[in-house]
């Protein structure tokens, strides 16, 4: 028998270590940039970004719940923080933060992950569509080197003005070159043939704008470096007295909300391009919420799951969570060994980068899908994005949830109305004598009138059923079908219980509602010894 190796010898690697140690630089190519753009336009030290990240990659990535998704500082969460942190400063944004990351926490203990895939998308892509242009607007301005007026609409409306002016500055002109030359190369970079195109296109761009400013001398301003340890700062005790604050509160709502939404959305799409283990949402939800919580606790900006880098981790072949957690340790060595490079890079590289971010979280797309099948999920959609830039990321939000709850009640409530008309029967062909039923009444020549009712019927619908219903002759016998029925509301009974004392009242023949439900079935109105109302036979 051969003999076992012994316990001392070498120990294998464990599988897959060499795809994900390859993805975890591409991911970590490609967080860099976006996690110091992200900072900058929230306000915020550059080194912040990087301590979101390294939270993202290390403590957030070795937690279970979706094994190739990737967490960091995300643009989608750009203006609630810059937002946040103009009205509560600083120390209020990490206390916003850690109070948010604890709510997610508690919801993902209490199994409420899955729930968060019952927002309607339409909700969900006006958010982007509204967060989008909000940074575009934003960032344009930066580019230009010029002060953003408030309010998202006042933003769109001056930003022709601000930018034709900034031609005539040279220093400005400088700035938007630069800003769009970056968003050039990101844009043709991937184009390229060969593995260059393969390289990550914002990483490019922004050492090609650093490398360009400095050679040509451009009087563009770089990003401040104060090191991470500076930038680090914990909120004071005294600071989480703003949770009293009512303002603060639907803050921290909106960060949950915004950035569970957007990290759980984010996972369905992850677990579509790979062939791996499904995310567990409860987990995930706990994932998130403890790195935000721990974020919070730094000071730092908040973490969602972000498409892009989750994206390039899968396509870059990795296969465990292994690749995420790696890429959490190489932010780690940049931020404690060449945090003074940052100081090489432009701003205006940096809005290049959130412009096209902002832009490419516009869904054109999907607007037009919407449009030609959906009028109204676009009008959920529009509204959305519409609150969000004239007013605020939470009005907004919590618009478009309205508008979406009640257009799924309206459609919930559709009732249709059939009439079925019977032929008349012959008076001749009546088995009683002299045309008379048994009871003395005279036999019905008439047709019968059989109304069908499907659907749900609510008092959103009362008008239509009542106009339907009132126009029915009252000079010959009606029968109302309710099977079709899957609701029938208590205004609905009342008034169609008033309607059918009425219409019996007025004319020589009852009305029939059947079938009589069981105790399951929908409920309509019962007939009572004071009306002529009578059951169908069977």
């Amino acid at each position: 028998m051969p003999s076992s190796p012994p316990s001392g010898g070498p120990r294998r690697l464990p599988p897959h270590l060499r795809q994900d140690f390859g993805a975890s630089l591409v991911v970590f190519l490609v967080a860099l940039p976006l996690c110091v753009g992200v900072a900058v336009a929230s306000g915020v030290p550059a080194e912040l970004g990087l301590v979101t990240g390294i939270v993202g990659g290390l403590v957030t990535g070795l937690m279970r719940g979706s094994s190739l998704q990737v967490s960091g500082p995300a643009a989608g969460l750009t203006v609630l923080v810059l937002e946040s942190v103009r009205t509560f400063g600083a120390a209020g944004l990490g206390v916003i933060v850690l109070a948010a990351g604890l709510v997610q926490t508690v919801l993902g203990v209490l199994r409420w992950g899955r729930w968060f895939r019952a927002i309607s998308l339409s909700v969900v892509e006006g958010m982007l569509a509204g967060i989008g242009l909000v940074i575009v607007a934003g960032q344009l301005y930066a580019a230009a080197g010029v002060a953003a007026p408030d309010g998202g609409f006042a933003r769109l409306v001056a930003l022709p003005a601000a930018l034709a002016g900034a031609l005539t500055d040279p220093a400005a002109a400088a700035s938007v070159a630069v800003a769009a030359g970056t968003v050039l190369v990101i844009v043709v970079w991937p184009r390229l043939p060969g593995r260059a195109g393969a390289f990550p296109a914002a990483l490019v761009a922004v050492l090609l704008a650093g490398l360009v400013t400095f050679l040509a001398g451009l009087p563009v301003e770089a990003v401040r470096v104060d090191g991470v340890l500076a930038a680090v700062r914990p909120p004071d005790p005294a600071a989480f007295s703003l949770l009293g604050e009512p303002a603060v509160l639907g803050t921290v709502l909106a960060f949950a909300l915004i950035a569970s939404a957007e990290s759980l959305f984010s996972a369905a799409a992850v677990d579509r391009l790979h062939d791996g283990p499904p995310t567990e949402y409860d987990r995930e939800l706990f994932a998130q919420g403890v790195g935000n919580t721990l974020c919070g606790f730094l000071g730092a900006l908040p973490l969602t799951a972000v498409i892009v880098r989750s994206s390039a981790n899968v396509r870059a072949g990795a296969r465990t969570r292994a690749s995420r957690v790696l890429h959490g340790v190489w932010l780690l060595v940049f931020a404690a060994l060449l945090p003074g490079s940052l100081a090489y890079v432009p701003l205006p590289a940096l809005a290049g980068i959130l412009v096209h971010a902002g832009w490419k979280l516009i869904p054109f797309r999907a607007v037009a899908d919407l449009w030609r099948g959906h009028r109204g999920e676009t009008a959920i959609l529009g509204t959305t994005a519409a609150a969000i830039v004239a007013v605020g990321m939470l009005e907004g939000v919590l618009a478009g949830l309205g508008l979406a709850v009640a257009k799924a009640a309206w459609d919930a409530s559709h009732l249709r109305v059939d009439h079925v008309d019977e032929p008349p029967t012959a008076v001749g062909t009546s088995s009683h004598p002299a045309g008379h039923a048994p009871d003395g009444t005279a036999a019905e020549a008439e047709g019968v009138l059989r109304v069908r009712l499907s659907g749900g019927a609510t008092f959103l619908r009362l008008p239509k059923l009542l106009d339907a219903l009132e126009a029915l002759p009252r000079d010959r016998p009606v029968e109302v079908d309710l099977s079709g029925l899957h609701h029938l509301d208590h205004a609905c009974r009342a008034a169609m219980t008033a309607w059918a004392e009425r219409h019996t009242a007025a004319g020589p023949h009852p009305v029939r509602l059947h079938p009589f439900p069981g105790p399951h079935g929908p409920p309509h109105p019962q007939p009572s010894p004071a009306t002529a109302l009578t059951p169908a036979g069977p």
